[in-house]
């Protein structure tokens, strides 16, 4: 029993960090309707500039702040600079091979600057697990509780203030935005900083679970797209509850069905399930057309 709730703990330390990464995937699917493949290379580069940061000697919560800002305005700026003009000018396949093209930049970029060398990541939670439990360690809980904060951020913020409601107005519906004055064009632009900015967080907190490397998040998005497919990929909610859910399946699956060596088979074979049985995941908009 004491080992099962181990699994179930651990993995809702795992998909906290899943839940995070999706909460981007569709934050800006539901902005441009576009899965954006590069979320996870993006998250990885902003943990490395934290990791500058806190060898250069900046205090860890000062350089976490420093990194997620950074984040929001370099989202910001791809999204001006390289998305926007594809999607103008580019079919659907063209904007995907830009997308890719992001995701192999990041990952050369990381590699030539900062080496492909595995590095240590510091942890800002204490090394003594706390409550003396025994069955998640003190970063885990931590990793947890920095999702749902995230996450109570972002409902606050889109539901109260003005500058949130425009941005689901404009997500909802750019045509009657334009309408009433909203600027869908710079709306856009802070849903992928806002995007960047949550990945940037997600990077950080996975980081001294797996060690710091430019190819650190390339499972983990697998396991986000899972997370924001099971959940709905227009609910924001629902992927948050996909993470969590993907994270405890893959632990158990993995230690009493698959062994570790096929855990990530678990992401993919929820994948395909979630596509072929109920496209709109479990908590998504089921969108009917009158003919």
């Amino acid at each position: 029993m004491s080992t099962f709730l181990h699994q179930v703990f651990s993995g809702l330390a795992t998909g906290g960090i899943y839940a995070s990464v999706a909460l981007a995937l569709v934050m800006i699917y539901q902005a441009t309707n576009l899965i954006n493949f590069a979320q996870g290379e993006m998250a990885m580069f902003s943990t490395y500039i934290a990791w500058s940061l806190i060898n250069a000697g900046v205090p860890y919560w000062l350089a976490f702040l420093i990194t997620v800002t950074v984040s929001f305005i370099g989202g910001m700026v791809i999204e001006r600079v390289i998305i926007r003009p594809a999607v103008k000018r580019s079919s659907l396949l063209g904007v995907v091979i830009v997308f890719i093209g992001v995701l192999v930049i990041f990952n050369s970029l990381a590699g030539w600057i900062f080496s492909y060398t595995i590095k240590s990541f510091p942890s800002p939670f204490p090394e003594q697990a706390l409550f003396n439990n025994t069955y998640v360690s003190s970063h885990e809980l931590g990793a947890i509780i920095t999702t749902l904060v995230v996450l109570g951020i972002l409902y606050g913020f889109f539901r109260f203030t003005p500058l949130g409601l425009a941005m689901r107005a404009a997500a909802q519906n750019p045509v009657s935005s334009r309408l009433v004055g909203i600027r869908v064009g710079w709306m856009l632009a802070l849903g992928w900083g806002l995007a960047a900015a949550i990945g940037a967080v997600a990077g950080m907190m996975v980081a001294p679970m797996v060690y710091l490397d430019p190819n650190m998040m390339q499972g983990i998005l697998i396991y986000a797209f899972a997370a924001a497919l099971l959940g709905g990929i227009d609910n924001p909610w629902g992927s948050v509850l996909g993470g969590f859910i993907v994270g405890v399946l893959e632990n158990l699956i993995g230690a009493y069905l698959f062994g570790t060596e096929l855990k990530l088979s678990v992401a993919l074979i929820l994948i395909v399930a979630v596509l072929v049985f109920k496209p709109t995941g479990l908590f998504g908009k089921v969108l009917v057309t009158r003919v």
